[in-house]
């Protein structure tokens, strides 16, 4: 047979209705006639089978050929095969976001890697048309870092962050900068836009909140029994508000009678696709744990093959593709793989269950082989050539992918661990995590608070500002599923695929583990399987 048997072997068995372990293909193709020996595996295959397996092949080939009929090399689907697959398929409804158990499925076929060559390849019940996608990654920073960690570096990302956010607010305002502010005469109306640099309460119960701008910092009171006050209660340092109001008589404070924040317009309407076309949104798989969920990640891979899966697409993964090393105290003792590059060597096995048409982006997370200074850059190259597997888009933390023209912004979410920390529990919480990211969408920023929990890196420029207004916000992180709209921005925090540690355990952490959050990307409506 010619050179590129294993290609034409697997997609003979694409066109069987069979995915394969790589292995498998191997052994065939090494077989004195391997046409004979794919016609074989396949009669010998059992009804249940999915996937053609090493051991499938190797008791085939022990066992005595006989009544085998003369084979003939594999063959590629037609288009005529792919046209009339694509006129059978039937596509499931989208419906309002609700949880369907997938644990259990029947018997369905797998897909492979499609060729450049085969404009739509019909493979057990997933068409694929590549000519119709498009996929976009802005706001990737890797290659990019320039700070050192100077003063001066600090200096230029606030100031960066502070030019940014308040071109969102002078529409809203009127601003005169702190220096000018302080010259005027007690008395006057007052505008100013400012970086939160403190916040504290009088003896009285009010509230004085210092802004600071490129020219200096200027204190402004909030009054207890203004409807304003209850903003008070969601600032994070460093985020970035305007303010209106009146100075007092000595010009010395300004009485606040109003509070901007950057935000999403309530006018936002998202943009969406011209077909009918779905992504999947996953987060933390942590493969390398003892508590990884291979089971409710084989389920998803399986399921990703069946005809009710063949409109998904693309499959976003927001972070912690392992579990990583030395992440948190003792973590060596609930490790299943000690060596991180092994992690990465079994996520990219498990990777390349999922069908090979599949237009893959990752971003890293705080349990990944990255820096933790956020922004992250996206993996290195040797991660990159043991992630090869389906050629995923590897992109930084976070970043900007639009599919089909709808602005997906992927951030890992290790800021909402301190969002959920400062803000009242009506505000953000670890059962509603998605209220978190409504905070962040307010604050048009993934990660405001500097000096925290959350490491920021220095760069001459802030990546970290939504300068963009996304379609879809998508986060991880805190282990919890969660979504819902703020401002028509759908925000999906995609769970886990890892059941609960000690460590979890020990700070009470409850994790949502083994679902995947499918999105429609032509009307933002969403559903949710689950795996586990």
């Amino acid at each position: 047979m010619p050179l590129e048997t294993p290609a034409r072997i697997v997609r003979a068995l694409v066109g069987r209705g069979y995915n394969a372990e790589r292995e498998a293909v191997t052994l065939i193709a090494g077989s004195d006639d391997p046409g004979r020996t794919l016609a074989r595996v396949v009669e010998a295959a059992p009804d249940d089978a999915l996937r053609i397996t090493a051991d499938h092949v190797r008791e085939v080939l022990a066992s005595a050929p006989a009544a085998d009929p003369p084979g003939t090399e594999p063959t590629v689907p037609t288009a005529a095969d792919a046209a009339a697959s694509d006129a059978a398929a039937s596509h499931t409804a989208a419906s309002d976001p609700s949880v369907s158990d997938a644990t259990s499925h029947d018997n369905a076929a797998h897909t492979s890697q499609s060729t450049p060559a085969e404009a739509k390849v019909s493979s057990g019940g997933r068409n694929v048309d590549p000519a119709l996608r498009s996929l976009e990654i802005a706001n990737d920073m890797t290659g990019q870092s320039t700070g050192t960690g100077e003063y001066d570096d600090f200096v230029k990302v606030f100031r960066d962050r502070y030019e940014k956010l308040s071109k969102m607010l002078r529409g809203r305002v009127n601003h005169r900068p702190a220096k000018a502010i302080s010259n005027m005469s007690g008395g006057e109306d007052a505008e100013l836009i400012g970086l939160v640099d403190d916040v504290r309460s009088t003896k009285s119960g009010h509230w004085i909140i210092d802004l600071e701008d490129t020219t200096g910092t200027f204190p402004c009171l909030v009054m207890k029994d203004k409807d304003i006050a209850g903003y008070v209660d969601e600032l994070l340092m460093d985020e970035c508000i305007a303010v209106q109001g009146t100075l007092s008589g000595d010009a010395g404070i300004l009485f606040v009678d109003s509070m901007h924040f950057p935000d999403v317009p309530r006018s936002h309407r998202p943009n969406t696709a011209d077909r009918d076309v779905q992504a999947a949104l996953i987060s933390d798989v942590h493969v390398g744990s003892q508590e990884f969920m291979a089971g409710a990640w084989n389920r998803f891979a399986d399921w990703l093959h069946t005809e009710e899966a063949e409109r998904i697409e693309y499959l976003l993964i927001a972070g912690d593709m392992v579990e990583g090393v030395g992440v948190y105290p003792n973590q060596d003792e609930e490790l299943d793989v000690i060596d991180i590059y092994e992690q990465y060597e079994a996520f990219s096995e498990h990777l390349k269950s999922v069908p090979g048409d599949l237009d893959i982006v990752m971003i890293p997370g705080n349990h990944d082989a990255v820096r933790l200074a956020e922004p992250q850059p996206g993996f290195d190259d040797e991660l990159r050539d043991i992630m090869s597997a389906h050629d995923a888009r590897i992109t930084s933390n976070p970043s900007m992918v639009t599919l089909e023209g709808v602005n997906v912004l992927m951030y890992h979410g290790v800021s909402l661990d301190e969002v959920i920390a400062e803000l009242p529990a009506d505000k953000a919480s670890y059962d509603e995590p998605h209220k978190a990211m409504y905070q962040l969408l307010k604050k048009r920023h993934v990660a405001p608070q500097f000096g925290g929990h959350t490491r920021l890196a220095p760069e001459e420029l802030d990546y970290l500002v939504m300068e963009d207004v996304p379609d879809i916000f998508h986060t991880g992180h805190v282990h919890k599923l969660g979504w819902g709209k703020y401002h028509n921005v759908l925000a999906v925090n995609s769970g886990c695929w890892q059941a609960q540690t000690d460590f979890q355990k020990s700070v009470n952490i409850d994790p949502d583990a083994g679902y995947a959050p499918i999105v429609d990307l032509d009307t933002l409506n969403m559903t949710v399987r689950k795996f586990s």
